[in-house]
């Protein structure tokens, strides 16, 4: 035989040796145990803590949150909608009971490899709930369930947070949680409403129908809206002068005296008004049913001129007066919408 294949075939019986020693050398021992795997890896894994722990592992350090969530719409087992804690917050896995709660699994890693900057992703401990997520269960689509509340995100919220109105953990608004402006004093914002009276009327009810009705109006709104107009983060020449001498004492007592004061209903084309209540039916989750808000801080609409409300939705359209919600929703509506919904609005009780 040629010198030159015995050398080919004794450096492939090597080779061969070689491999064989390798793959018995680097071969756990316990390989194939319980089949393909090692026999090991069962103890590892037993070992493990699991990912998904349930609810009832939250409970005892989240009491808050969970009783929250216990008696909200996101805990009806027969009505398909038991939204559990991991659904939004992830596999508690590895959450370690001494460290702020809840971490996602990602960081868990982390801390399991000794990475301690998982903080860097988790504002003052907390795991926020954005808007993008509520949306993976809740965004109106096609073929969605109809057990899961459906909302057009556009025309319902805009850019605003889902968690600016909605409590994640009890989605239901509870108006009575809101926060409130400080109450003012009837009887003495009687002196301050004087100076208001040229455009608004001795006792809020406009004099001019391009101008707002502020009888009957919440407290709350009005409180806030001055406070806006001082701010300069809403903004009209006259109101900005008016409000700028205003102290906060001033606010409350003249939000709390035109609150009082009885309102008036201007009424409005009764064609446009049928076809308003219609489209109003959008409207009522932060308007109510028939224009009297829920949230003493939302503005009541019954009973508004109708001119007012239609300059005021046209000006939403056209970026001179913004809000998260309500600029995105006066964008869906066409001039035919405007014009109904106000003349809707404006003949609806206000009392």
């Amino acid at each position: 035989m040629p010198k030159h294949l015995v050398r080919l075939l004794i450096l492939v019986a090597v080779l061969a040796v070689a491999a064989i020693a390798a793959k018995k050398f680097f071969t756990d021992k316990s390989y194939y145990m319980y089949g393909n795997y090692r026999g090991n890896s069962v103890a590892e894994i037993a070992s493990d803590v699991p990912r998904f722990r349930g609810n009832e592992y939250c409970k005892s350090c989240h009491t808050k949150q969970y009783a929250e969530w216990s008696s909200s719409p996101h805990n009806s087992p027969g009505t398909g909608k038991h939204v559990k804690c991991e659904v939004c917050h992830g596999p508690v896995g590895q959450h370690p009971s001494t460290l702020p709660a809840p971490l996602n699994f990602d960081e868990r890693l982390a801390l399991k490899e000794g990475i301690t900057n998982y903080q860097a992703f988790m504002p003052n401990g907390k795991l926020p709930v954005p808007k993008e997520e509520c949306v993976q269960c809740h965004e109106a689509m096609p073929g969605r369930p109809l057990v899961q509340r459906q909302v057009m995100i556009a025309a319902h919220a805009g850019t605003e947070k889902c968690i600016a109105c909605h409590n994640p953990h009890s989605p239901k608004i509870n108006f009575a949680a809101v926060l409130q402006p400080p109450r003012g004093d009837a009887s003495a914002g009687k002196a301050v409403a004087a100076a208001c009276g040229a455009c608004h009327g001795a006792a809020g009810v406009s004099v001019n129908p391009a101008w707002p009705n502020l009888a009957g109006q919440h407290a709350g709104y009005l409180t806030n809206s001055l406070e806006a107009f001082k701010s300069g983060t809403r903004t009209n020449a006259m109101m900005s002068g008016m409000a700028a001498g205003l102290s906060d004492t001033d606010m409350q007592n003249v939000a709390a005296y035109f609150s009082q004061a009885a309102c008036k209903t201007s009424g409005g084309d009764k064609a446009k008004v049928d076809l308003g209540k219609i489209k109003a039916a959008s409207c009522a989750l932060c308007h109510g049913a028939f224009g009297i808000s829920g949230n003493p801080v939302w503005p009541n609409l019954a009973g508004q001129n109708a001119d007012y409300l239609s300059s005021t939705l046209k000006s939403f359209q056209n970026g001179s007066r913004k809000h998260p919600v309500m600029t995105s929703v006066a964008k869906t509506l066409s001039a035919g919408d405007v014009a109904n919904l106000a003349a809707y609005y404006a003949s609806v009780n206000c009392k």
